[in-house]
């Protein structure tokens, strides 16, 4: 039963996913204090911070990055969409295809949220920075 100063993969993997479940919580708060639900701030930043720095996409790449059902995603940008906070454009080259971005409200908010979560941001690399150099955690 241990006895070793040497934290156990089981300490590490728990103070891992205490760390995760903490930046969570505070993720959660911050949204809301900026006027959005947890899962509309994901959808925001999911769209904003795409891949390659487009700020916009998909609903189908939203399922895959969100790991949501697509009825779930559709629901999720139609309320984003009637609150104001995205904007549907059909793609130049397949119109069955709609591009999401963020309106400017939208982009306020997700803002003010991700301004506020820096140092927490922050504090999460350098954790996990430091169980990267420790090897494998089993979180």
């Amino acid at each position: 039963m241990g006895g070793s100063d040497a934290p156990t993969d089981f300490e590490q993997a728990a103070a891992f996913r205490a760390t995760l479940r903490r930046f969570h919580r505070i993720s959660e708060d911050a949204a809301r204090r900026a006027g959005l639900t947890p899962r509309r701030h994901l959808l925001l930043l999911m769209i904003k911070g795409a891949p390659g720095g487009v700020e916009r996409s998909t609903v189908s790449e939203l399922c895959e990055r969100l790991q949501l059902a697509q009825s779930t995603v559709t629901e999720l940008v139609q309320r984003a969409e009637e609150a104001g906070l995205i904007r549907r454009a059909a793609a130049r080259n397949d119109g069955r295809i709609a591009h999401l971005t963020l309106t400017p409200e939208g982009e306020r908010r997700l803002t003010m949220v991700h301004d506020e979560l820096r140092p927490e941001r922050e504090a999460l690399a350098r954790i996990l920075r430091e169980v990267d150099t420790r090897g494998p955690t089993g979180a």
